[in-house]
């Protein structure tokens, strides 16, 4: 069977290798019904590690990536090593293991309200041989008992009017939308925060290309003394919110 133009190649070798010939076929036409080639192969590639993935959780995306990156250096910059971190929406868990691979002193709680995406992540943890800890909470009733020193997030920030790629059709709609124009959970997250950090601290968020001022200006209600920063994705678009407090 040829590849078809749909999928690119290194996607159709890895659907080669899984399924028959018969199965292939059935796959071309889901995948050319928008359906995620990602969910088929049963695993992405994020910040160089292999991340099991299925319907129960968002695809990580290249600007995810870009979000552990920036947060990487902030941390490196301001000499915070040895931390506590609360990882909100885990989903796979792809930025908790990214973060501790590339800083194993990092002690990680991945938090999430869907027991469905914690079981994902839970695999994901097993697979990497990584001490992660996760918790099944709706990060508006959690009450840590102790405070961390980072606190990221890719949080669900796409209003409900809004028109996105029809892919995302087929991922879990819990992680995606978002009440009062996609910053519903942005507003509560830094309510919470402010009891659940420790006196030197960031906050690192992912962002709709949209968002940035309005972010940007809820942002110094909460932490008036802070840097606080808006930076853009590889296409120039605002994608990052750090929140900074030394």
């Amino acid at each position: 069977m040829n590849k078809p133009s749909c999928i690119n190649k290194n996607d159709w070798d890895l659907l080669c290798k899984k399924y028959n010939e018969k199965k292939l076929k059935k796959i071309v036409r889901k995948v050319n019904k928008n359906y995620p080639v990602q969910y088929l192969i049963g695993n992405v590639n994020f910040y160089g590690y292999e991340i099991i993935v299925n319907k129960k959780v968002l695809i990580p995306r290249f600007e995810t990536e870009e979000l552990v990156e920036k947060t990487l250096g902030y941390l490196k910059k301001y000499d915070i090593t040895e931390i506590s971190v609360l990882d909100i929406g885990t989903g796979s868990g792809c930025i908790s293991i990214a973060l501790k691979k590339e800083m194993p002193s990092l002690s990680i709680t991945a938090l999430d309200k869907s027991s469905s995406a914690l079981s994902v992540a839970n695999l994901n943890f097993k697979k990497h041989k990584l001490n992660i800890n996760t918790i099944h909470k709706n990060i508006l009733k959690y009450s840590p008992i102790n405070k961390y020193n980072l606190i990221i997030s890719n949080p669900p920030y796409i209003a409900h009017d809004e028109i996105i790629d029809p892919k995302t059709k087929y991922e879990p709609k819990l992680a995606l939308y978002a009440k009062n124009n996609g910053l519903y959970y942005y507003e509560k997250i830094l309510k919470k925060s402010k009891s659940m950090l420790e006196e030197k601290n960031i906050l690192a968020f992912e962002i709709g290309e949209k968002q940035g001022k309005s972010l940007k200006s809820l942002a110094k209600e909460y932490y008036p003394e802070a840097i606080i920063t808006i930076e853009k994705d590889l296409s120039s678009r605002d994608r990052y919110l750090f929140i900074i407090n030394v």
